[in-house]
């Protein structure tokens, strides 16, 4: 089966590796980055190029295309690769809305009853600011005292959309994901990410700093439920509204005292938290990505194994302001040779050099029976790598650990 993956970044080089696990597979990337490149074969097309992908899907044959980024989903890219013919794992732009616009998402989930936090009337601190539209990441900020609130107001604003103020929850933040393919939703295992850019959750939000699943205090059958409560309704409603889902429905979540509350739903897979959970996988990911995206998940169930994984992202000088591109890299054959998965994130090569090109430039994921040897390998591998003045947390997991014993 000949395969697009759509998107550069550390989370499409982690499909990518998964995928390259099927015997079935081959696969191509647009535009690819140089770790994905070892696995399949680049073509230098945007993720947003509509009719760039489809001609070369066509001249291709290819027969499945992942769209990995948001973006591309929300502005319709998957449509009209289906309008061309294509079998494609990922949601059209009416259901790409659930991430698309966070007020969107709230009325889907009012019409269905699932939990959420309150809509405020202003940014009265304590709340949470949120840019209504797509950020990077970057749109969603917690107040904690006015001038927080009255500086997250003015930048959500600067997104040029519409802005919306929460309440301010307390609890455990963990992110549930299910493959969906418009009527049947399968759940992947939870995992937790890190938004801040510094230890301790301090500093600037971020795309994402690190994850680890699963999460010690979210067992198997606790996920099941969330996908049972809010999942499936979500699902449902939109087929109601004639925009079924097909792709990764991700729901984040903050497990509070009163039980699990929805903060946002994602259309894609997370990243960094997905090269955290395919290492899991026990299963074969083409078959299910191809079910789903034909309609036809069923009975398909995936299976995961009783390992855990951690990944610790490697951010440029700057980042996330303003960050320095232009790095040599070297040592990933080591910290590879040490055991870790290393993907590549915004990555690039000059003149036959690895160099970082990107905020988020590596990701460094390591797999163990417990989360306090896969946080140990993962750090001894980051060691190995060389790459001056990079940015990365040192408490990534450490929660799990804490918990876990």
């Amino acid at each position: 089966m000949k395969i697009l993956v759509v998107g550069s970044g550390g989370r499409e080089h982690a499909l990518v590796w998964k995928l390259a696990q099927s015997p079935n597979a081959v696969l191509h990337a647009a535009p690819g980055n140089p770790g994905i490149a070892a696995l399949a074969e680049c073509h230098p097309f945007r993720a947003e190029d509509a009719e760039g992908l489809l001609a070369l899907c066509l001249q291709l044959e290819i027969d499945l295309v992942v769209i990995g980024p948001e973006a591309p989903l929300v502005a319709g890219v998957g449509d009209a690769l289906r309008r061309g013919g294509l079998t494609v794992f990922g949601p059209s732009a009416a259901a790409a809305r659930i991430e698309g616009s966070k007020r969107f998402a709230k009325e889907v989930m009012s019409a269905v009853g699932v939990p959420a936090p309150a809509l405020l009337d202003e940014p009265r601190a304590p709340c949470v600011v949120k840019a209504d539209g797509l950020a990077a990441g970057k749109g969603v900020v917690v107040c904690r005292t006015q001038a927080e609130a009255d500086e997250a107001w003015t930048r959500a604003a600067a997104f040029g959309g519409d802005v919306l103020v929460e309440e301010l929850l307390d609890g455990e933040e963990v992110s549930v994901f299910a493959l969906c393919d418009g009527a049947v939703a399968r759940p992947l295992p939870a995992a937790q990410d890190a938004k801040r850019l510094l230890d301790g959750d301090e500093g600037p939000n971020t795309g994402g700093m690190g994850a680890y699943s699963p999460v010690p205090f979210l067992s198997e059958d606790e996920v099941n439920d969330v996908v049972d409560r809010v999942h499936r309704p979500v699902l449902g409603e939109l087929a109601r509204r004639r925009s079924p889902f097909v792709g990764l429905l991700y729901a984040g979540l903050m497990l509070t005292d009163d039980g699990p509350r929805v903060l946002e739903f994602n259309c894609r897979f997370g990243d960094p938290e997905t090269q955290s959970i395919l290492p899991l996988l026990e299963d074969d990911l083409l078959e299910p990505l191809a079910a789903a995206a034909a309609g036809r998940l069923g009975d398909t169930e995936i299976e995961a194994s009783s390992d855990a994984a951690v990944t610790v992202v490697l951010a440029s000088p700057g980042y996330p302001e303003a960050p320095e591109a232009g790095a040599r890299i070297g040592g990933l054959e080591a910290a590879e040779g040490n055991g870790a998965l290393v993907f590549h994130a915004g990555t690039a090569l000059r003149e036959g050099e690895l160099r970082s090109a990107g905020g988020r430039v590596l990701d460094v994921t390591s797999v163990a029976p417990t989360s306090a040897e896969a946080r140990e390998r993962v750090y001894e591998a980051i060691e190995l790598i060389d790459f001056p003045d990079a940015q990365f947390r040192r408490d990534i997991a450490l929660k799990a650990v804490h918990v876990s014993g």
